[in-house]
């Protein structure tokens, strides 16, 4: 069983900048497609950017388009998610996981703990 462990959340101000950071405990994911998804309060959790196992493919929710950008590093083994121009409508809980085109948010069995980003304001 995969744990995902997802950091680099906390509080900014509207306008400002994070890095989320996802590692796995108990596997590897240097050949897997992987994604960042996020819960609001109240609200579905949903896809917020998705890239192929080697990088060479992005997308993004049209809400964050231009404003954030996904990335793996396969030698570390770690996904980001660079936060620019950040807004208080972003605020809520982030989780990585797989990627598959073919499942919908509720199809997927595993997830982390996630991290909060709260963009105040």
């Amino acid at each position: 069983q995969v744990q995902w462990i997802e950091s680099g959340g906390g509080l900014v101000q509207p306008g400002g900048s994070l890095r989320l950071s996802c590692a796995a405990s108990g596997g590897t994911f240097v050949e897997d497609s992987m994604a960042w998804f996020r819960q609001a309060p109240g609200k579905e959790r949903e896809l917020v950017a998705a890239i192929s196992w080697n990088g060479g493919r992005t997308d993004y929710a049209a809400s964050v388009q231009g404003r954030f950008t996904i990335s793996k590093d396969n030698a570390e083994d770690t996904l980001y998610l660079q936060m620019d121009s950040l807004k208080p409508e972003d605020t809520a809980v982030y989780y990585c996981n797989l990627y598959y085109t073919s499942y919908q948010v509720d199809d997927y069995e595993y997830w982390g703990q996630g991290t909060q980003v709260t963009v105040s304001a």
